[in-house]
């Protein structure tokens, strides 16, 4: 979702989260997040900002699966976590295979391949964000497994020993999604992001085509029997009487879970068509929201709305977070939800109730047609916005100057009212634009000292709603990897989308692009907000203090060091945790959009990212995988 930002020649193993938990013991990277809490945090505790400049590459592996979509493929969009569990470690890829590595040395132990169609049938590229771990705690065949799912719905099981197929599971290993799929069926129910597994239960969100229809499959979230594939409750987002007017509202991202509470908490997706809602203005109260629902039954239990009516494609971009707040001599069991606004809603995670006030306030209203737009939404200013959100950003007078008063003349022409500005026929500069300031990578907490880390873009782009009969002329109305046009086909609009720049691809507003930042969620003070990375392009680097737009998110560990790709530049780095500063970094192949896995594996601590690269930061793709580890 984050649109291009180009640099150009003319510028120089347990789990947190159970009520009541302290800080548990991580030294396996089990699911996307290394635990159902999505804390990312891991106990390594030789890894420290004295100890970091050590690193040394132990082994890089390439897995074979990658695209630039210039020949017969699409391209290919590569965020898979690496699981380390089984002393082993497995990736999936965007072919749609897993490869199962030592993680000593990085060699093949087996792969599968789930002969997957390779089309994209609900994304612009290949996705995959990786694979889910499964043991029962018996020994035999299948006891420990691996699931892997496609953009064609398929959910595969093998066994996690052998890369064998699982004939147990559903039909001889495969489950097919799709067959729930059965309302406004205009897509598939793309499985891109693992399921979390949560005892024997596997929960499954999907992903769709966006931008394309104003009436989709309705949300839901599926319960999976981890050894059967039988389905064991379905719970759905959209009030039954609006499902023939629109639909999504899923869950494309993670999710997190509380055992302990029986709730997995479901980040729920904006309504369709995204960018006009003329067809669904009355509540869709589980739209775009973090949901806890109960695990056993699939109840609703609780729900917080973070943005109302949203005509933002503002998705719920992220698994919230679990940490426990001390608070008046007492501790509470909360939740953190990142959003794309660059809020940070710290709630009861017990009840959904705010932790820290919530502000409703006065948004602008839209022209466009039929749209009816609410009065208010909610703003949460403590903690502190993430990347100052709130202001939108000074013309760039670098760009203004190349561009001779360009960006000045767009800054006059467009529509800015302040966040939450509606899409527009006159055009609307959009801040936080779709890409959010947090996305997907999420945040990471420190459950010791309740301390939050995160990495935040901060990107302008520029919407335009194009009347159905004008858009209906247009010649060549592409759109590509969440940029260009798209038709919203049923609405009296279309739309395109890009990033706000002059002429010569610089952005039109001033840097930062992106920063990292540290908060204390017991007080909600944020400790520091930096620049973060750099911008790229090309070979030429834009300055640090520039920061860079970012996709993935960061680990945390004992050591108190903070390990990171996600920028532009192809680096992957370690911050000191106390400062944000950097302390060691590496070039990779391609961004590093994936959050990396942080392990102890036969005594020996290891930090493994997946290089995928992303063509929403730039157009280098890869298959790499790299682990570092502390030279002896």
């Amino acid at each position: 979702m984050i649109l291009p930002i180009r640099i150009t020649a003319l510028v120089v193993s347990s789990w947190i989260g159970a009520s009541g938990t302290a800080h548990a013991q991580q030294s396996e990277w089990t699911s996307f997040h290394g635990d159902v809490g999505s804390t990312k945090f891991s106990n390594v505790q030789s890894l420290t900002p004295e100890t970091v400049e050590n690193l040394e590459r132990a082994w890089e592996f390439h897995t074979g699966d990658v695209a630039d979509g210039s020949g017969e493929l699409p391209e290919t969009v590569w965020s898979a976590t690496p699981v380390y569990a089984n002393e082993t470690l497995y990736l999936g890829t965007p072919f749609y295979r897993i490869v199962a590595l030592d993680p000593a040395t990085g060699e093949e132990r087996w792969a599968y391949d789930s002969e997957s169609t390779l089309e994209a049938l609900t994304q612009p590229a290949l996705k995959n964000r990786g694979v889910a771990y499964w043991e029962s705690g018996q020994a035999g065949t299948c006891e420990k497994r691996v699931y892997l799912g496609t953009m064609d719905a398929e959910l595969h099981a093998v066994d996690a020993d052998t890369g064998a197929r699982c004939e147990a599971f559903a039909e001889g290993g495969v489950l097919n999604v799709n067959q729930w799929n059965t309302v406004n069926d205009v897509f598939p129910f793309s499985l891109l992001q693992p399921p979390l597994v949560v005892g024997d239960t596997l929960l499954l969100g999907w992903a769709g085509k966006d931008w394309e229809y104003s009436v989709a499959p309705p949300g839901n979230l599926l319960a999976i029997d981890a050894r059967s594939g039988e389905l064991l409750w379905e719970a759905s987002f959209i009030p039954e009487e609006m499902i023939p007017r629109t639909g999504t509202a899923n869950i494309w991202t993670a999710m997190t879970a509380d055992p302990e509470l029986g709730f997995v908490y479901a980040p729920i997706s904006s309504p369709s068509p995204n960018y006009w809602g003329g067809d669904r203005t009355d509540p869709i109260p589980l739209a775009t929201s973090v949901t806890a629902v109960d695990i056993e039954t699939g109840e609703v239990a609780w729900s917080f709305q973070h943005v109302r009516h949203d005509i933002w494609d503002y998705d719920t971009p992220s698994a919230p977070s679990l940490v426990d707040i001390e608070r008046d001599g007492q501790t509470i069991p909360a939740l953190v939800q990142g959003t794309k606004q660059g809020f940070l809603f710290v709630l009861d995670r017990r009840t959904g109730e705010p932790l820290f006030d919530i502000e409703d306030r006065p948004t602008p209203q839209s022209t466009a047609e039929g749209e009816v737009t609410v009065p208010t939404q909610p703003f949460a200013m403590t903690p502190r916005p993430v990347g100052n959100p709130l202001e939108l950003p000074d013309v760039w007078w670098l760009a203004d100057l190349v561009s001779f008063g360009q960006c000045s003349r767009d800054r006059e022409n467009y529509l800015y009212e302040g966040m939450f500005t509606p899409p527009s026929e006159q055009g609307t500069l959009f801040f936080p634009g779709t890409a959010g300031a947090t996305n997907w990578g999420g945040v990471a907490i420190d459950p010791r000292n309740a301390t939050l880390y995160v990495n935040a873009s901060r990107i302008v782009q520029l919407i335009r709603l194009i009347p159905r009969a004008e858009y209906d002329q247009l010649d060549n109305a592409e759109g590509g990897n969440e940029e260009g046009y798209s038709p919203q086909e049923g609405s009296p609009y279309g739309i395109y989308l890009t990033d706000w720049s002059n002429w010569a691809g610089m952005p039109c507003w001033a840097p930062p692009f992106g920063t990292f930042s540290a908060y204390d969620l017991n007080t909600g003070d944020l400790l520091y907000e930096t620049p973060f990375g750099r911008a790229q392009l090309e070979g030429l680097y834009g300055l640090e203090a520039w920061g860079s737009p970012t996709l993935g998110g960061p680990v945390i560990t004992a050591g108190g060091v903070v390990f990171i790709g996600a920028s532009v530049d192809s680096h992957v780095r370690a911050l000191d945790a106390q400062t944000g500063r950097e302390l060691w970094s590496d070039l990779v192949e391609a961004p590093a959009v994936s959050i990396p896995a942080v392990f102890t594996h036969q005594g020996v601590d290891y930090v493994v990212f997946a290089v995928g690269g992303n063509s929403i930061l730039k157009p280098e793709v890869s298959d790499q995988v790299v682990a570092y580890r502390l030279s002896e």
